[in-house]
């Protein structure tokens, strides 16, 4: 089974920009660089105010999501933490993972 963790920020409009791209970083080298990250997607809600921002990370099991939290791509992204406030975060074992061919 996957651990699944599932982050949410809250994002004003002026901060969001920096925000994001600190994300995209932290997603993209987690994915290069980590073997047990197996996927992890940002997405957003601009409907909301202020923007929610959530993160979709899977990783192969608790032990590669321990070993992503001491990464030096991490300990960036934790710097633009500032710019937002933390919201709730939950953490899963995935039981299924279904996709189509689209």
């Amino acid at each position: 089974m996957s651990y699944v963790v599932l982050p949410q920020f809250d994002v004003t409009e002026d901060r969001l920009e920096a925000f994001l791209e600190a994300a995209r970083d932290d997603a993209s080298t987690s994915l290069a660089k980590e073997p047990g990250c197996r996927q992890f997607d940002v997405f957003i809600d601009r409907s909301a105010s202020p923007i929610k921002v959530m993160f979709y990370e899977v990783y192969d099991d608790r032990a590669a999501f321990e070993a992503h939290l001491k990464t030096a791509h991490l300990a960036r992204f934790r710097q633009a933490l500032g710019l937002v406030t933390e919201g709730p975060v939950g953490f899963f074992e995935r039981v299924a993972a279904l996709r189509t061919g689209r």
